[in-house]
């Protein structure tokens, strides 16, 4: 265990996008103490001041962990098995359990790391008075932990099953968005009532580390009706992490086996060469059928684009299919959850929940996809073939981005039945709709190209996603930490000032959502976004030029 741990923390420390994450974390949190600490060296009795410090503190740090721990360990296994060495270990004295003890200590020792830079900030939170050291501060630092624990564990397990980097990152951050906000869905639906099904989704909200960092801070019944009774949300989050992170350890540990490892995959039938009885069973049942032969690609279809809707996931027509459902259903739930039992609506109460929703989604699946356009073919040695075809740079860029354009189309349109649901109970908000949906459209687009003009620069697909992710997370929820801390220190003309370069801050004032109907953020944050899509656009287009040059 020592020798992968030792080995594994040696690879972590001398990467340079681990300096880099250290070095950001601690000139953001160093700011963000500068930023509310008070300018008249006066203390508050009370301690207002500290406990919203602590606040965004603590959601900040719950935020780093949850983005950054799943980095290392979700590449792990998957390139050890490409690289060869994996086969190595295995057929080493080291037990199985060795090798997963070796490597989840070490990503365990960097998020520990992390966890000591920030240490500083959180002393001059408790200087501030007001924060309990051991109610508080001891506690957040302890659930912390265990919320490393339980993502590094779900990204050693997704690594097993990946097959490749760019994969591997996708899935995790797609399972790190299901079981840290998604999950807390269902409870906003039944809360109130009384039955088997309320007491499980209430359970099933603490499955994510939110309730117990609200707990912690004082803000436990936010977003609720009630207090919760019986365990408390830390309580159960401890519980419920524990069991998920031994079950996934036990699950990973299984799979860490030469008989695991070497199990062939199935090659699949073609529906083409079968049967006609089964074409046409087949044909009727499925809407698309996944083992369909594809039709070739006609002579004014831009053929890049079609390698990238054949080769990705999300980019099939099954999948897009069921990820477009499953969006139409949870917007068609949030409807539900705000107008069931009310006769009075305002319009930010449909209109919030569905802009969050989107964001939420365009931010998880956007830099995963559009991150590894360019950097996945450099990776696997597939950018010199793509080079030497007769197609443009600009073929290719228009090709690459519109893949992952019409994808996020359709996860913004999914959500148009709640959209109706609200133009039902309220037909005269239709211009504040389509103003809605076209700040979301520029937001999609700018996080697109973000994630794809930075994702071009790295020739690894797994620290271009990184990157991406980093970049797109610091516009928009670094403006939204500007406007939590308005009236102090920020003034209305710097918060509105900084809104006004996220699209999302103007889609949410559009459906005037507590805190942001003040703002007048329209049409500055349009042509904000629009010029920096232009920009990224062409910055794009230099660098692909660049690579396509003859060395």
């Amino acid at each position: 265990m020592f020798v992968i741990l030792r080995r594994e923390c040696m690879a972590i420390a001398r990467t340079r996008r681990a300096a880099v994450i250290q070095c950001l974390l601690v000139l953001a949190f160093a700011a963000l103490i500068l930023i509310r600490w008070p300018a008249d060296a006066r203390a508050d009795l009370a301690g207002a001041n500290a406990q919203d410090l602590f606040g965004l503190f603590a959601y900040g740090l719950l935020a780093s962990v949850v983005l950054l721990s799943p980095i290392f360990p979700a590449t792990s296994i998957v390139m050890e098995r490409r690289s060869g060495t994996l086969a190595l270990l295995l057929n080493s004295p080291l037990k199985a359990l060795s090798i997963y003890a070796g490597k989840m200590l070490a990503v365990l020792a960097f998020v520990g790391l992390l966890l000591v830079l920030s240490l500083p900030a959180a002393a001059a939170c408790y200087a501030m008075g007001g924060i309990a050291l051991q109610e508080q501060l001891v506690v957040l630092y302890a659930v912390l932990l265990l919320v490393a624990v339980q993502y590094v564990a779900l990204g050693l397990l997704v690594s097993s099953f990946a097959t490749s980097a760019d994969s591997a990152m996708r899935l995790t951050y797609g399972y790190v968005f299901v079981t840290a906000v998604l999950v807390l869905g269902p409870y906003f639906l039944f809360q109130g009532d009384a039955g088997l099904v309320a007491a499980a989704v209430a359970w099933l909200r603490c499955v994510s580390p939110i309730p117990a960092v609200m707990t912690i801070t004082g803000q436990a019944d936010l977003g609720s009706q009630e207090s919760m009774s019986g365990w408390g949300a830390v309580a159960r989050y401890v519980l419920l992490a524990g069991l998920s992170s031994l079950a996934m350890l036990a699950w990973t540990v299984y799979r860490l086996h030469r008989r695991c490892m070497d199990r062939p995959r199935s090659q699949g039938t073609i529906t083409d060469d079968q049967a006609l009885s089964r074409r046409v069973v087949r044909r009727m049942v499925f809407v698309v059928d996944p083992s369909r032969r594809s039709r070739g690609i006609g002579n004014r279809t831009n053929p890049v684009m079609i390698k990238e809707f054949r080769t990705r996931r999300f980019g099939r027509s099954h999948w897009m299919i069921r990820l477009v459902m499953i969006c139409a259903v949870l917007s068609l739930l949030l409807a539900l959850a705000v107008t069931t039992g009310s006769i009075r609506l305002q319009l930010e109460a449909v209109g919030g929940p569905l802009v969050l929703l989107q964001m939420g989604l365009l931010v998880m699946f956007l830099p995963s996809l559009a991150a590894g356009l360019i950097s996945s073919e450099r990776e696997n040695g597939a950018w010199p073939l793509l080079r030497t075809t007769p197609l443009s740079g600009g073929a290719i860029v228009r090709g690459k981005l519109f893949s992952v354009f019409w994808t996020m189309l359709l996860l913004i349109a999914s959500t148009i039945p709640g959209y109706l649901v609200m133009l039902y109970i309220q037909p005269t908000v239709w211009v504040q709709v389509v103003y809605g949906f076209v700040s979301l459209l520029l937001a999609g687009l700018l996080a697109l190209m973000i994630s794809a003009t930075v994702g071009s620069l790295f020739r690894r697909t797994a620290a271009a996603t990184i990157t991406a992710y980093i970049c797109v997370l610091s516009l928009f929820g670094g403006t939204m930490l500007v406007w939590l801390a308005r009236d102090a220190p920020f003034g209305f003309a710097t918060v509105q000032a900084a809104l006004s370069i996220n699209p999302m801050a103007a889609a949410l004032s559009v459906f005037r959502l507590p805190g942001f109907e003040q703002y007048d953020l329209l049409p500055m944050a349009w042509y904000a976004s629009g010029v920096a899509i232009v920009v990224l656009y062409l910055a794009m287009r230099l660098r692909v030029q660049q690579l396509t040059r003859p060395e």
